[in-house]
């Protein structure tokens, strides 16, 4: 049996939306209250676990939410009080989505952001986060994958990323 395959045309999954420039918020030279929004994907404790060892003594505000869907108002209101949100896990595609749209939700409330993505995503996320207008969003990279690695391996990698973390906050 033959069949006659035509061309399509595919939406762009990024649609189009109305660019305006969304000013990334400034880093606070010292903060006391760090949010770790996990959106419980496979290894995001660990990796948060790594990142909040490597900022001292600070006070860390722990929400979680499910992947593939939006952070609710509740989640985000936990984080209001925060200095810094670090959120984490972008290693698929709808996870990715999310990951970057609760940053710009958090950026727009004034709580400057540090979101993490496998290098697989992240210029997936960079250019989600370009459409919306914010295309500076702080985009930490973790080797892809982290899904069906051992907690030993999963912390290897997140280990990778702390001096990055660092620099990006200015701490020595």
């Amino acid at each position: 049996m033959r069949v006659k395959l035509t061309e399509k045309d595919f939406l762009n999954p990024l649609g189009e939306v109305e660019n305006k420039k969304i000013d990334l918020n400034p880093l606070p030279y010292d903060f006391d209250q760090v949010s770790l929004i996990n959106n419980t994907k496979p290894g995001t404790e660990i990796i948060l676990k790594v990142l909040a060892e490597s900022l001292g003594n600070r006070e860390f505000l722990r929400v979680k939410k499910p992947a593939g869907t939006p952070a609710s108002e509740r989640e985000i209101k936990k984080t209001s009080s925060s200095d810094l949100a670090i959120l984490a896990l972008g290693d698929c595609g709808s996870c990715a989505s999310w990951l970057v749209l609760d940053a710009i939700r958090l950026e727009k409330l004034g709580i400057p952001t540090i979101s993490i993505f496998s290098d697989h995503f992240a210029p997936f996320a960079r250019q989600l986060a370009e459409s919306h207008g914010i295309s500076d969003l702080r985009i930490l990279e973790v080797e892809h994958p982290i899904a069906g690695l051992n907690n030993d391996r999963v912390e290897e990698k997140a280990l990778k990323i702390v001096p990055n973390l660092l620099y990006i906050l200015q701490i020595p």
